[in-house]
């Protein structure tokens, strides 16, 4: 059976049993890639002290900020915003973007995350 237990009306997955994939930001784990009816996925991610500036082409990400160090920004393009647990931001295509600061985000990401779909300056 795949990431996700399957009924005929609902997914169940459990973020503590999917291995963690390097990315950009730090270690990202991935949820619902399988699910052909579901539009995009969903991601729980450990952002390192030292994420990449990066972007999108096609997707859109929001991120949701579940824990964050006192003084954790986002950079989106030029602008520098601080965050904290409870605040969510939606980043379209093509914004340039990286998590400053050590945090733990949940991102819902449309369409389905495609790594080829993303670009490092």
């Amino acid at each position: 059976m795949s990431q996700t237990q399957a009924t005929a009306k609902y997914h169940l997955v459990d973020f503590s049993e999917i291995p963690g994939t390097e990315c950009p930001c730090g270690s990202a784990r991935r949820a619902f890639a399988d699910v052909e009816s579901y539009p995009g996925t969903i991601h729980v991610t450990d952002i390192s002290a030292d994420a990449k500036l990066h972007y999108h082409k096609r997707l859109t990400e929001t991120y949701y900020f579940l824990e964050c160090d006192e003084d954790a920004q986002m950079q989106l393009d030029d602008e520098l915003i601080p965050v904290r647990p409870g605040q969510c931001i939606m980043i379209p295509p093509g914004t340039r973007h990286r998590a400053v600061g050590k945090m733990k985000v949940l991102i819902v990401v449309l369409p389905k995350f495609d790594p080829e779909d993303e670009w490092l300056d």
